[in-house]
């Protein structure tokens, strides 16, 4: 735990699970400023200093809670605002511990107490919903209403804020492009709420001033297509209309699904999983009703959203960029794997380098199978999530050792007309830009 030596005890404590993600930094920072004495939760340490440093942090995963655990936990709390979750299982994730699992052990320790819950579900939660994240969230929402007594569940829709993760990345990215913007899913519905209205509303329901039991969507009461969001995006970032429109054919999106549900599985929460995609198929859309009636304010529309968030030079830089990462990814571990492949399929060839420039052959063999079998294992453990951006730095390294052994054995290669040794250098700047870029959420 990071202690807080601030003066907490005349304030109401707030626990906050998931609470430096996207809404979970978000909740800390306006329940902290409404007077409650914040804790968050969540499971990455550095996550959670990136977050706020300042802030008062209990490092666990909270999957792996006991009742115990989380009644020694809970002593003194006052609300409990679970903004924890995953969008697809995974490699990291797992759906049903985070949001079926954890809530049920949660809701064991909760029992006797008088500690409001507000549990951050999403709109379009539902039983039969076609997708296991949407099913989970229902199931982890009927538990609580099942077997608690001052509960109170918000289901926001799109959430948009000055920071950007996954989907809403990838929007700004999609609008972001030059000269084009994507076409797709011409007919889904869309529907946004600002962060702040987000944020309000759980400060109102910590504070007591939404009744228990109450269910509720958070979301504008307009909606608009998905091109029509694409194109309001590009105009907040202050790009002029895109020349072209791009029509993409649906059917790409399952392979494209398939693949980014594999990256999933080596660490990477890509945007565009299956669960994702199948998300906007369906549309992201609620009832702003029940919300109205219990006492909340209006959220504001799209429009109103985005005004309140004006872009700057950072979040076009930010945009294009985003792009950039995977794109620098894939083109190294292609460019490493195949390196190490080329060498070994032509043995002789790769150790000609070596032996005709006066290296015993007893020394070229190893030194080309060790390099052939280093590369290949740099190229596939940059697609690894965990190990990406030491194994850039691993690229960076081995690169300028090739480039110092090519000057000592064979000096005449940096005069070849074709530059093979000139040529390493974009592949460092490379490996350097997807070290810098690379970081937790």
């Amino acid at each position: 735990m990071i202690p807080d030596h601030k003066d907490t005890s005349s304030r109401p404590k707030a626990l906050v699970l998931g609470g430096y993600g996207l809404i979970g930094s978000a909740t800390m920072r306006a329940l902290s400023q409404a007077g409650f004495h914040t804790i968050g939760l969540g499971r990455s340490r550095t996550a959670a200093l990136v977050s706020d440093a300042q802030a008062e942090w209990i490092i666990r995963d909270i999957p792996a809670f006991s009742v115990s655990d989380w009644k020694t936990i809970l002593a003194g709390v006052d609300v409990v605002v679970n903004a924890a979750g995953a969008l697809q299982d995974g490699g990291r994730d797992d759906l049903k511990a985070i949001h079926v699992t954890a809530i049920t052990t949660l809701l064991e320790a909760l029992e006797a107490t008088k500690i409001r819950l507000i549990q951050i579900s999403a709109a379009g939660a539902h039983p039969e919903a076609s997708t296991r994240f949407f099913r989970t969230k229902a199931r982890g929402d009927a538990l609580i209403a099942a077997r608690y007594h001052n509960w109170v569940i918000l289901r926001p829709t799109l959430v948009l804020a000055p920071e950007a993760y996954g989907g809403t990345a990838l929007l700004r990215a999609a609008a972001a492009l030059p000269g084009v913007i994507p076409r797709l899913f011409p007919k889904t519905q869309i529907q946004t709420v600002h962060i702040d209205d987000l944020t309000q509303a759980i400060c109102m329901a910590a504070r007591s001033e939404v009744p228990a039991g109450t269910l509720a969507d958070l979301t504008e009461e307009e909606s608009r297509s998905f091109p029509e969001l694409l194109q309001a995006m590009r105009s907040w970032l202050g790009y002029p209309p895109a020349r072209w429109s791009l029509p993409l054919d649906q059917r790409i999106l399952k392979p494209i699904g398939a693949v980014a549900d594999l990256l999933g599985h080596l660490g990477w929460r890509a945007p565009l999983r299956s669960t994702a995609l199948s998300a906007l198929q369906d549309g992201i859309a609620g009832d702003p009703q029940n919300w109205t009636a219990a006492g909340g304010s209006p959220c504001r529309s799209l429009t109103a959203t985005l005004r309140s968030i004006p872009a700057t030079r950072q979040d076009r830089i930010f945009a294009r960029a985003y792009l950039a990462l995977p794109l620098a990814i894939a083109v190294l571990a292609l460019f490493w794997t195949l390196s190490g492949l080329i060498a070994l399929a032509d043995l002789a060839g790769a150790m000609a380098v070596l032996t005709d420039r006066a290296l015993p052959h007893g020394l070229a063999a190893p030194i080309v199978l060790g390099g052939a079998a280093t590369d290949i294992c740099l190229g596939l453990g940059i697609l690894w999530r965990r190990w990406s951006r030491p194994t850039a730095l691993s690229m960076i390294s081995l690169s300028a050792l090739y480039l110092m052994g090519s000057a000592l054995i064979a000096p005449d290669l940096w005069g070849d007309p074709l530059g093979p040794m000139v040529k390493v250098l974009p592949g460092m700047v490379l490996a350097v830009i997807v070290w810098l870029l690379m970081e937790e959420r």
